[in-house]
């Protein structure tokens, strides 16, 4: 009999992070940090994002989403600084930074009210 294990989409985004060369080793303050800054749902998304920087499109394809429900996703998520999102020619192009020195510190440059920066703040600083 073999053993199921489901993972959550925070689990499946920390396996996702560990691909860069500069990962993110699993903690608890890890997990505290994607829980302000991700739903469980957007984690999942995430993590089936390429390392690479990839289109809309190609993101729809591997979410297997409709091209504007992705748009949308990705706007979202380049609006709280987790993407990276950049113009040219009219193509956007979006890329999610290493852990370490992107997305955490770039979710910090914004006034937010959506998280309680603080906290966000102390757990980044315990790492």
């Amino acid at each position: 009999m073999s053993h199921v294990t489901l993972k959550s989409g925070y689990t499946e985004l920390v396996d996702r992070l560990n691909r860069f060369p500069q990962g993110a080793p699993p903690s608890k303050t890890l997990y505290q940090i994607l829980k302000i800054l991700f739903s469980e749902q957007e984690a999942g998304l995430v993590a089936q994002l390429p390392i690479k920087p990839f289109s809309a499109a190609q993101a729809s394809r591997i979410l297997k989403m409709d091209l504007l429900e992705t748009q949308k996703a990705l706007d979202e998520l380049s609006s709280r600084a987790i993407l990276v999102d950049t113009e040219r020619e009219g193509q956007t192009t979006y890329t999610l930074p290493p852990p370490m020195a992107g997305f955490f510190e770039f979710s910090m440059m914004r006034l937010r009210g959506d998280i309680d920066q603080k906290v966000l703040g102390n757990c980044i600083t315990s790492i």
